[in-house]
């Protein structure tokens, strides 16, 4: 490779990199490797603006910037870290599905809250890890603004949820008919059914991996990198 392309291809990954920290979150280099910190915070926006007022994250920035990071050379690794009230249905799925189809270590840390389609999102990558504070609600489908009531609709809603209970039930330890309940439950939720979840209690149910904090979740990433790297480790007989 000649001299000049060589500062080429330096000059443009260095441009994808700075595009990538551009965007709120973090790029590390340590002992595990280089890990990518990719923050879900307040409302997932979808294809209508949100109010200038309200803290959202675009998932038109965060879908090339997953497709970015898992082509490039420079991340071994990353960390999604989520404190989300939920938001569009499918853009958050959109995001999921982008993360959940990543051939590149993926480690997810609920801080606070992942509710609604935040859950989707917390089971994607390879390993969920919760803190025992943070909190998640599952309920069914719900729209703003006006709906047409008619038969329609109604299938419409439900070919929704049931995509939705097909991804988390794949990417987690939950069964459908567990989460479906959960969903569905009464009684725990004012003037809604649905239920709210924390920590460990999401842990014992299946749908999220682990307990665990910041080192937790790093030291996971950084096994996955490893055996991304090496191989897994073999046990040797005593």
């Amino acid at each position: 490779m000649s001299e000049e392309k060589s500062q080429g291809t330096q000059q443009g990954t260095e441009q994808v990199m700075d595009r990538m920290t551009d965007l709120g979150s973090a790029l590390t280099r340590g002992d595990w490797g280089t890990i990518y910190t990719l923050t879900i915070v307040g409302q997932v926006e979808g294809h209508q603006l949100l109010p200038e007022t309200a803290k959202t994250t675009k998932y038109e920035h965060v879908l090339p910037l997953l497709a970015s990071l898992e082509q490039s050379q420079e991340v071994d690794g990353v960390l999604l870290l989520l404190n989300t009230v939920g938001g569009d249905i499918e853009a958050g799925l959109a995001m999921a599905e982008m993360i959940a189809g990543m051939k590149k270590p993926t480690v997810s840390l609920v801080l606070g809250g992942g509710h609604s389609i935040g859950v989707p999102l917390a089971v994607a990558p390879k390993v969920s890890m919760i803190v025992p504070s943070a909190s998640m609600t599952i309920h069914p489908v719900r729209m703003n603004g006006t709906v047409i009531a008619a038969p329609q609709t109604f299938q419409y809603f439900q070919r929704i949820q049931e995509r939705i209970v097909t991804f988390v039930a794949k990417n987690s330890r939950i069964g459908r008919k567990k989460f479906q309940n959960l969903m569905m439950k009464t009684g725990e939720m004012a003037a809604d059914v649905g239920s709210v979840l924390y920590g460990e209690e999401a842990v014992k149910l299946g749908l999220i991996d682990r307990i665990g904090g910041l080192h937790d979740a790093l030291e996971c990433l950084g096994e996955q990198i490893r055996e991304a790297k090496e191989g897994p480790r073999e046990e040797k007989d005593e």
